[in-house]
């Protein structure tokens, strides 16, 4: 006989980089929504994406996005279909435009390479034409430090943006700064992608001209991703002006101006995806905000740093400033594979999830993102420490 089936679960120890851990209250609420939404005959799902109640999550969501950020009256908030990759052209198309708007001239944008996602975005960017220069790489010494600004290539003449990754998921770093006006030109702007640590901290979104986030990996699950932008970057030459400058037209679905317009219901936006973004935002919002989660975050990434600084001849962590390493995303490397194996084994049956590092660079990854509480990094550095004590 089958047993019945529950909406309850053991809280998961779970390490996952992407799509991530839920909070269970946050999954139990959204599946209740699935069957029947505010007591209707059909689920959050099922409803228009243009109806009172889906107009109402996606504006509940922005205003919940305000509030946890402080964003200024002067940025707009709005959601696209897809994920981080997505970004990586319609950011390109639309602040091309939006140079050409300004300057009357096609542009050019910079790119800090500091991780394997930056790399990607960069290649799109070229791939797609537009002209390209890399402000920094740090590819040589396999993505473990987050040079000064001073180091970096100046930002030449007619740069629309420069692109940031402001936390790299593979790799492990993150910034933990942003550049100034000693680098970065007045009418430059700083474009970064936080799809991996949005929600995470505290942000001075005023620094920024536009911050995209894919939700799958600290705030959501696939298929939403969010998108702040600085007002007055929304203003786009037409489209005749830009194919009289040789700028690719942005598909209508992820023009921005026309987005915007329509407040995320241009096409069909994922309902689904944006209530579970609204759920998770309204907890943050009742825990206390991101004051709270930064520093919980804070020290759970201590503790488990920690235990692995402990054991350097053992443990080789890649990030080797630690000043940049990433609060999500803990990455390391043991002296072989065998043992590396061994270590996802033997960690699988401590029930320890997610952990095998990603398949560009292998190693372990332990992804700490808000939803992991610190039991659960408890639990992984005291394994961490017994597995080097047994085999080092």
């Amino acid at each position: 006989m089958v047993e019945p089936r529950t909406l309850d679960r053991e809280d998961p120890d779970f390490f996952g980089a992407g799509p991530a851990l839920l909070p269970t209250d946050v999954l139990q609420q959204a599946a209740y929504d699935l069957i029947s939404y505010e007591n209707d005959i059909v689920g959050v799902a099922e409803i228009s994406h243009r109806s009172k109640p889906a107009i109402a999550i996606i504006d509940d969501t922005k205003d919940n996005l305000k509030k946890l950020l402080a964003i200024p009256d002067n940025y707009e908030v709005f959601f696209l279909q897809g994920g981080g990759t997505t970004g990586f052209s319609s950011i390109a198309y639309n602040l091309f435009a939006n140079h050409a708007k300004r300057t009357g001239k096609k542009g050019r944008a910079a790119y800090a390479v500091t991780g394997s996602w930056s790399a990607k975005a960069t290649e799109e960017a070229k791939r797609l034409g537009f002209e390209v220069d890399i402000a920094v790489n740090t590819k040589s010494i396999n993505y473990g430090d987050i040079p000064p600004y001073s180091e970096w290539e100046p930002i030449k003449e007619n740069t629309s943006y420069l692109w940031v990754c402001d936390n790299e998921t593979v790799h492990g770093n993150e910034f933990k700064d942003t550049p100034g006006s000693e680098y970065l030109p007045k009418g430059v702007e700083l474009v970064a992608d936080m799809s991996s640590n949005i929600l995470s901290k505290k942000v001075d979104i005023s620094k920024y001209g536009l911050i995209m986030a894919g939700a799958q990996k600290n705030v959501g699950i696939a298929g939403l991703t969010i998108y702040i932008i600085r007002k007055d970057l929304l203003d786009q030459a037409s489209d005749e002006e830009l194919r009289k400058l040789n700028i690719p037209l942005s598909p209508i679905a992820t023009h921005f101006p026309t987005v915007v317009k329509n407040n995320s219901a241009y096409n069909t936006i994922p309902i689904f995806a944006c209530q579970i973004l609204k759920l998770v935002t309204e907890k943050l919002l009742k825990e206390g905000g991101l004051e709270a989660k930064e520093k919980l975050n804070n020290k759970k990434a201590e503790l488990l740093y920690k235990v692995l600084d402990s054991y350097p001849g053992f443990y080789n962590l890649p990030v080797k400033n630690p000043e940049v390493r990433s609060n999500m995303n803990v990455v390391f490397k043991l002296p072989s594979e065998e043992l590396t194996a061994k270590f996802i084994a033997e960690a699988d049956a401590a029930k320890l999830k997610g952990l095998k590092g990603h398949r560009s660079v292998g190693g372990i990854r332990a992804s700490i993102y808000n939803a992991v509480p610190t039991s659960s990094v408890e639990k992984l550095a005291k394994f961490v420490d017994e597995f080097a004590k047994a085999n080092s």
